[in-house]
């Protein structure tokens, strides 16, 4: 219906998320956390001397990507999670406890699972490194 809805009113059609940009404060450590933790795929790694930083571009198995940026000396995320931008990154998947599980054999820390008052589904949050907001939703 929105699709819909769109070509009607002449409004741009956007196909699908690209990317989420992230700024790590330990690119090492957020590196290992994206790979080897969430298991997302390097697609191509960048260090860019001119600005003594890293870009990370990582996959997922649709295709949507997260740029993993280093920077120099990054000011921090000002509050969590209400702060003005993006409120958290959320995550599709397939069997919610088994996530957790594999998130509790890497010592990652989950709140308490919710359900979606809406849809019914199933989520919880946690955070990357960086105490960036992530959640994993459960998928029919």
């Amino acid at each position: 219906m929105v699709a819909a809805t769109l070509r009607h009113t002449g409004a741009m059609q956007l196909a699908r998320l690209h990317h989420v940009a992230v700024i790590a404060s330990d690119y090492p450590r957020s590196r290992r956390f994206y790979t080897e933790v969430l298991g997302l795929a390097v697609v191509a790694e960048t260090y860019r001397a001119a600005r003594d930083s890293y870009k990370l571009d990582l996959a997922l198995p649709d295709g949507t990507q997260i740029e993993l940026f280093s920077f120099p000396s990054p000011p921090p995320r000002p509050t969590r999670p209400e702060a003005c931008g993006l409120r958290h990154l959320a995550f599709a998947v397939h069997d919610l406890d088994t996530a957790l599980a594999h998130l509790g054999r890497h010592g990652v820390g989950t709140e308490p699972v919710r359900l979606d008052e809406l849809t019914g589904r199933r989520f919880t949050f946690f955070a990357d490194p960086d105490g960036l907001p992530l959640e994993l939703y459960e998928q029919a």
